[in-house]
């Protein structure tokens, strides 16, 4: 068996035993760059010429992140049932190139409480795309690497008459009470393709070995369509979403979600001219957001203590590109550039003289242009990328109401007064080479340099406060005008081997990152309140704040996907990580790594059912960022349940139980409760989820 089909095959293990056949383009293609996680089986006819594809599985919440631990590197920062952030070998939030669609675009909420796949809802994804170590740079800047989560969609078919067509999931979960339902349903001919698109998702507080997370309820909408025509080589797409956030639990934040009003669209274009193929789209996202402190968690004793923010974010974004052969490969040259406007107000609803801007209408442009080659070097294959950015920001001027005291007047006047424009320009460089599969083994080798410009909340918080961009540690921050990009030197290597009975999938890898945006202590004095600064943030809670600041740091590790085929029916599937983020320029540690860990599952798959038991073992993680007062977390170890029924062509039932032995445990990528009356003390680590059952139907034609 070579390498292509048993890795992906005997990977579905880890997705819950759901053993349906993989699309026919990611089975035959060769895999250095891209790992693709499939959602949900019945309908993927994508292309993903250096795809490894990692079979379905039933998801354990409502977005695609929770997946992430069945890929190597991979793991989910919980900021919230809905507001789950990606990481990857020690990197989350901006530092990754994150896209919903192939949409890239801003979120809405100051503290990421929107990250991108917040508006990706699992009832409505196909399939999670992971770029492999670092993202290519024809999908953008990013320090990192990045994700794609691909939505469900008619295709065009083949010929003859119109074709109906839907992918429909619902599922029920008892360990917060969740049910959910979406899909799509449409008809396609061979000219052009319509469908709708609709999900609904509601749970309540979440429950742990102990009692329940207050606060922690959601509720999330989404409908729109996808439509397309084609005409000889040229075809057109069309892309429309509305999506509803209502109120929904935020137990690391000082304040929970109010609602997420988000409009996305896009316009794509694309056509062959003999050996020329180019390309073109045009996308705008919107998001009106609202967030108090007073709404589902328990209300401050005093009116005066009441808040409320008010942010939004628009995204205009447009993208070209044309490649055609060139020195034996294949050249790719592209062009793209996005718009974004955020604004953010706090103020009081029981005193309308209280407010205050605190990201007063933000500006930023980037422009790039790109060059990327794929072909062969000799022995080995190769893709060569060359990026130019030219990134443009501003902020407006603060407005406060009457209310404000004269600490944070004078920090706005400061403020308004500072000259608040900045310019930057990266370069971003990548050259990843394979060996042609031999014998069943492949070489990897990537080498790359990244950057990242600071991001608005960053750079522009100049009031003292909980903002800090979705890090949720407690800790008041303040933004600083003169931060630098950070760039990354990225080095690693692997290679995937698989043979009659077994495969291998192990990577080593070294990042070093300058300038590196981390809070730091705001001056060289901390807790002595001698700076204006110091003592807002001491009225506001915390007397030592920090400010972010270009540290230098670095990531290193190694992940390993492996496994062996103990029989016909039997199989027996692992995925291991380690990463160590540290300071270089301090004797500190970098705040919220994920600890090291061990997935594995023994599965035994019959013609129509498959069953699958798995283990997660996560070990202590005491290389904690002391600068952030990161708490440290104990080892645990999970067992879950997984079964999967074919009960005929086009329909599955899944089912299963999580957290079998409803065991009692910390995740260290959560956060810190901080709303009162919960059965979690204030302050303390959020728990995992205890013993839950899950039972999943899904239909397609």
């Amino acid at each position: 068996m070579n390498l292509r089909l048993f890795a992906s095959a005997a990977l579905v293990a880890l997705g819950g035993g759901m053993g349906a056949a993989m699309p026919a383009a990611a089975q035959e293609a060769p895999a250095p760059l891209l790992d693709v996680i499939v959602v949900t089986a019945p309908r993927i006819e994508r292309t993903t010429p250096t795809a490894q594809t990692i079979a379905p599985r039933p998801v354990e919440g409502p977005d695609p992140t929770t997946l992430l631990a069945r890929v190597p590197g991979g793991a989910r920062v919980g900021n919230g049932a809905l507001s789950g952030q990606a990481q990857y070998r020690g990197l989350f939030g901006h530092r990754l190139n994150l896209r919903v669609d192939g949409q890239r675009f801003a979120s809405g909420g100051p503290n990421l409480m929107d990250p991108p796949f917040h508006y990706a809802p699992t009832s409505l994804v196909s399939a999670l795309e992971v770029d492999r170590g670092v993202s290519p740079v024809r999908e953008g800047p990013g320090l990192a690497g990045g994700m794609n989560a691909v939505f469900k969609r008619l295709d065009f078919t083949q010929g003859g008459e119109p074709e109906l067509g839907y992918d429909l999931t619902a599922e029920a979960r008892s360990g917060d009470d969740s049910r959910s339902v979406g899909g799509i349903a449409g008809a396609a001919g061979q000219a052009w393709r319509l469908n709708l698109l609709g999900a609904y998702e509601k749970g309540d507080d979440a429950e742990f070995p102990g009692g329940t997370i207050r606060a922690s309820r959601f509720e999330r909408s989404v409908y729109g369509l996808s439509a397309g025509a084609r005409a000889g080589d040229q075809e057109v797409s069309l892309d429309v979403r509305r999506q509803h956030t209502g109120p929904t639990g935020n137990p690391p934040f000082p304040m929970d979600i109010r609602y997420f009003d988000s409009d996305f669209a896009r316009v794509g274009w694309r056509g062959e001219f003999g050996e020329v193929q180019a390309e073109a789209a045009f996308s705008y996202a919107g998001v009106d957001h609202a967030m108090n402190n007073f709404g589902l968690r328990p209300a401050p004793a005093s009116p005066m203590d009441r808040r409320e923010a008010l942010a939004k974010a628009y995204t205009r974004a447009a993208e070209g590109a044309v490649s055609f052969p060139a020195a034996g490969g294949r050249l790719r040259l592209g062009a793209d550039a996005e718009a974004t406007d955020r604004n953010v107000q706090i103020l009081n609803p029981a005193n309308p003289a209280f407010l205050v801007t605190s990201l007063p209408d933000v500006e930023a442009t980037r422009t790039g242009a790109y060059a990327e080659w794929t072909g062969g070097l000799g022995p080995v294959m190769g893709e060569l990328g060359l990026r130019f950015d030219r990134h443009e920001a501003d902020a407006g001027r603060t407005v406060l109401g009457p209310a404000l005291p004269a600490g944070p007047v004078s920090l706005a006047a400061a403020f308004n007064a500072a000259d608040r424009s900045r310019d930057d320009d990266t370069v971003d460089v990548s050259a990843r080479f394979w060996t042609p599969e031999r014998d069943g083994l492949s070489w990897r080798l990537t080498l790359a340099r990244k950057t990242r410009v600071p991001g608005y909340v960053e750079r522009y918080s100049w009031l003292p406060g909980n903002t800090s961009g979705g890090l949720a540690d407690g800790n008041i921050y303040v933004g600083d005008l003169a931060l630098e990009p950070e760039v990354a030197w990225i080095a690693e290597a692997g290679f995937d081997w698989a043979g009659d009975r077994a495969y291998a999938r192990p990577t080593v890898f070294v990042r070093e990152v300058d300038n590196y945006i981390q809070g730091v202590p705001f001056d060289a004095t901390p807790g002595v309140l001698d700076t204006l600064h110091e003592r807002v943030a001491a009225m506001n809670g915390d007397p030592t704040p920090l400010r972010f600041a270009n540290v230098d740091a670095r990531l290193w590790g190694f992940d390993v996907a492996g496994g062996v085929k103990l029989s016909e029916r039997w199989r027996l599937d692992a995925v291991a990580s380690y990463v160590r983020g540290e300071r270089r320029d301090v004797p500190d540690d970098l705040y919220r790594i994920s600890p090291p860990s061990l997935t594995a599952a023994v599965s035994y798959d019959a013609d129509a059912w498959s069953v699958t038991a798995e283990t997660r073992l996560v070990a202590d993680q005491d290389k904690v960022s002391g600068t952030n007062d990161e708490q440290r977390t104990g080892g645990y170890g999970l067992v879950n349940l997984y079964g999967d029924w074919r009960v005929r062509q086009g329909v599955r039932v899944s089912a299963g139980v999580e957290n079998l032995l409803d065991r009692r445990y910390s995740d260290h990528l959560a956060g810190y409760n901080r709303i009162a009356g919960s059965d979690v003390p204030v302050g303390a680590r959020l728990p995992g989820a205890g013993r839950s059952v899950f039972v999943r139907l899904s239909m397609a034609r």
